[in-house]
């Protein structure tokens, strides 16, 4: 096992927990890697080919909320850059150590959020822009969105390897996701004391069983979700609309200079 983090020091407390669970592999290799920033995700990709001949899966779970402006190290607008692009180029990054696998498996974590943030502007899809707590949020939003839209479109060209992607919304889950802002880090923090808001472990369970379950080993292209209800609802209408997954995937491809390496 390896993990990727921008926080050498927080991954390596991370480490030594779980080399201590019974039962455990041993120590988790580490390596630096910073989502918001391209230079260090392609350093990131070249440590990993230098330290694996395959990989058997790779998981996007980090991922950032904020209700401040900001900017990646590349210039673009920060959830957009920290969510999408960062994990879209790791990925593609590594498809040819993926592919090398006998089985693998691409997990991402997306959220029921991608509801609330309407269809992205493709011409505009990372650029910086702020309209206050709301339009935040959509941008979350929206970056979720693209997480999916990744996904299906990951699956659909992988479609002839034994590589399969999916990606899931872990329900709203205790993680410090909203800490920069007092309030709603406080009522997370007492939500996180009732059954309305899920422990870490509980919202990691569908991400694991992605990995783990046998039935799912040929399953791809899927978004599940962990919210109850909202699993029969049907898909908004970007993720039905094969020329604009198409499209994002191209979009997204220039943006972080695929190509380029």
């Amino acid at each position: 096992m390896t993990l990727l983090a921008r926080d050498e020091a927080r991954a390596a407390a991370i480490a030594a927990e779980l080399a201590a669970v019974p039962g455990s592999a041993g120590t988790p290799d580490l390596v630096s890697c910073d989502l918001a920033d391209l230079g260090s995700v392609r350093h990131a990709a070249r440590e990993l080919h230098g330290r694996y001949d395959a990989i058997d899966v790779l998981i996007n779970n980090a991922g950032m909320r904020s209700f401040s402006p900001g900017t990646t190290v590349d210039g673009f607008e920060l959830m957009m850059g920290t969510n999408h692009l960062g994990p879209f180029l790791l990925t593609n990054l590594l498809l040819d150590s993926l592919t090398a696998s006998q089985r693998a498996r691409v997990v991402t974590t997306a959220s029921e959020a991608h509801r609330l943030g309407g269809r992205v502007d493709l011409a505009h899809l990372a650029e910086p822009v702020f309209s206050g707590p709301a339009g935040a949020e959509r941008r979350y939003g929206q970056s979720k969105l693209m997480n999916i839209l990744f996904t299906q479109e990951l699956a659909l060209r992988l479609a002839e390897t034994t590589v399969t992607a999916n990606c899931f919304c872990p329900g709203a889950v205790a993680t410090g996701l909203v800490r920069e802002t007092r309030a709603l880090d406080l009522s997370a923090r007492l939500l996180s004391r009732t059954p309305l808001l899920r422990t870490p472990q509980q919202g990691a369970r569908m991400g694991v069983r992605l990995v783990v379950d046998p039935s799912l080993a040929e399953t791809t292209g899927r978004f599940f979700t962990s919210t109850p209800g909202l699993g029969r609802l049907g898909p908004v209408s970007a993720r039905t609309d094969r020329a604009y997954q198409r499209e994002a995937w191209e979009r997204s491809s220039a943006l972080v200079g695929l190509g380029h390496v």
